[in-house]
């Protein structure tokens, strides 16, 4: 079991080492690039290249999203007790408990853990969590109108075209999924380097405020999911990824996000760090319990 879990987490820790290590040896690394390559191109494809042709019924697929949509719902409700335990803005807190770092880090350990078969589970967690955060979450960090970020996202776009296949069971062209499976192909990498190089560069401080958080968030979490995946009546294998994506560690676009709002980034980038950090434990151990 440990070397089954080892081989698991070690294509993570491996990728998300490598870009650590390259900016701490003092290497350029255009984040910035990356990000939009991997969120305008990489992420609408794998989006595409996994769901166009998923083996998942339409209602599966609806009852995954509906699951994750009330995890996350039910997340951000409990926001307000959290910041009252830990003394904190609930402003600060919301987007750190709702959004998960279900991309970067999640879809690999879903991948390795769980296989192809509940890759597409994984996916679509991801895809709930992804319209929460760039509907939701840019509407209440932009200064702008929310709008025009919505219609500049081409995951948006990605998520619409898959689902309108898997409600009308049609498949792509083969040129069109050779294209998206293609480009696809990048996309888990680059995030994994990116988040190692997001943590390189992170200047953390308040750790004791980040782990409270992570101990609090992660339990919370995990109970949350598995008893709305029971009620809604999810597959045992989707349960368990639905539990194993709302429990990853705390997404670095929060960082991003917060930093861009001057909401507290330096105590965001904590959670961040401390909750990726305690990844590498509970992970582990949770995978063990539920595979």
């Amino acid at each position: 079991m440990l070397a089954e879990l080892f081989a698991i987490m070690a294509p993570v820790l491996a990728g998300a080492g490598l870009g650590y290590l390259w900016v701490r040896l003092g290497h350029p690394y255009p984040v910035d690039f990356i990000t939009r390559l991997v969120f305008n191109i990489g992420t609408p494809s794998l989006v595409l290249a996994s769901l166009a042709d998923a083996d998942i019924d339409a209602a599966t697929f609806g009852q995954t999203m509906l699951a994750a949509a009330l995890v996350i719902i039910t997340m951000g409700a409990s926001t307000f007790l959290v910041a009252k335990l830990l003394r904190r803005s609930w402003r600060v807190l919301l987007a750190p408990m709702m959004y998960p770092n279900t991309g970067n880090m999640g879809l690999p350990v879903v991948l390795y853990a769980f296989g192809s078969a509940g890759f597409v589970y994984g996916i679509t967690v991801m895809v709930t969590v992804s319209l929460f955060q760039f509907t939701l979450g840019v509407a209440l960090n932009s200064q702008g109108n929310p709008l025009k970020t919505l219609v500049k996202t081409p995951t948006v776009y990605a998520i619409a075209i898959a689902m309108a296949l898997l409600l009308t069971d049609t498949s792509l062209p083969p040129w069109l999924a050779n294209t998206v499976d293609l480009m696809s192909g990048f996309t888990v990498p680059l995030m994994l380097i990116t988040l190692g190089v997001s943590l390189a560069s992170i200047q953390v401080k308040n750790l004791r405020s980040g782990l409270g958080f992570s101990f609090l968030r992660i339990p919370l979490a995990a109970v949350t999911a598995w008893l709305i995946a029971g009620w809604v009546g999810l597959p045992p294998v989707a349960q368990s990824i639905l539990v194993v994506q709302m429990c990853m560690p705390v997404a670095v676009f929060n960082y991003l996000f917060a930093q861009r709002a001057q909401r507290e980034p330096a105590y965001v980038a904590s959670l961040v760090f401390c909750s990726t950090l305690l990844a590498l434990l509970y992970l582990p151990v949770l995978l063990a319990l539920l595979m």
